[in-house]
């Protein structure tokens, strides 16, 4: 899923109400394992100014990943759409690393992540940096679940099944996510890779009929090659094809 949004502590030099004008502005990077509190508004934003937390304090977003952007930025626009390719793969690649997983068993969990880059005052002052966040939930959500004291290797293994993905419904894509641990109809038991990184997009059509034929049958192999079952899959579009999401999510009717 494409997770798009980072901060920058701004510092005002006082002189009278707010900053003044032509006050300096922070350009230093945030830190890395901390924790916030964001909303769903301010998971939509390119940037993000809110104060770090205890991170044994109630917050649903870990700070994993912060770094440099590539010099080939320096004079890129704020809002230049190379900027989220260059971030979707660096935080992709970071972020099962993070969670002591591989990429498919982090994109079957109820975990994703979020970015962000300075804010536009500290962009123009020169800023040049990342900040790739854990979230709890989906960035789709409307709101997040409370993560634990630190994320850092949660999914060793096989994957806690309080923070794996399943459905209860008749479909997956009618059904609502909800965690292994609970009573579920399906489970995100496997990923499929349609093209490697310089392919293509093959279009909605194609992506779509690959995804249920190799899905049809990674589900039938994960099943155990049963006489009948039933499986569902997602699959993503153009932009998060273009932004380096090359995987589709294929579920297994299930109650396991």
């Amino acid at each position: 899923m494409l997770a798009l949004a980072v901060a920058v502590l701004m510092t005002a030099t006082a002189c009278g109400g707010g900053r003044a004008q032509g006050a300096a502005v922070s350009t230093t990077p945030p830190a890395t394992g901390v924790c916030r509190m964001l909303s769903d508004a301010q998971v939509a934003g390119k940037s993000n100014g809110n104060a770090p937390i205890a991170c044994s304090e109630t917050h649903d977003a870990e700070t994993f990943a912060v770094g440099a952007l590539p010099s080939r930025f320096a004079k890129s626009g704020y809002d230049d759409p190379a900027l989220d390719s260059w971030a979707y793969a660096t935080c992709a690649k970071a972020f099962p690393t993070y969670l002591g997983t591989d990429e498919s068993t982090a994109m079957r969990s109820l975990l994703t992540w979020v970015w962000f880059r300075p804010t536009q005052d500290a962009w123009a002052a020169g800023a040049r940096w990342y900040r790739c966040d854990v979230l709890g939930g989906s960035a789709s959500q409307h709101s997040y679940v409370d993560l634990p004291t630190s994320t850092k290797g949660l999914l060793q293994g096989r994957g806690d099944d309080h923070w794996m993905a399943c459905a209860k419904g008749r479909s997956v894509d009618t059904g609502t996510k909800v965690p292994c641990s609970m009573s579920h109809d399906w489970r995100a038991a496997t990923t499929i890779k349609l093209g490697e990184a310089d392919a293509k997009y093959p279009g909605d059509t194609a992506a779509k009929a690959k995804t249920k034929s190799y899905c049809a049958e990674s589900i039938d192999a994960w099943l155990g090659y049963p006489a009948s079952y039933d499986f569902g899959y997602t699959w993503f579009g153009e932009q998060e094809w273009q932004a380096g999401n090359r995987r589709s999510v294929c579920w297994a009717r299930t109650t396991t």
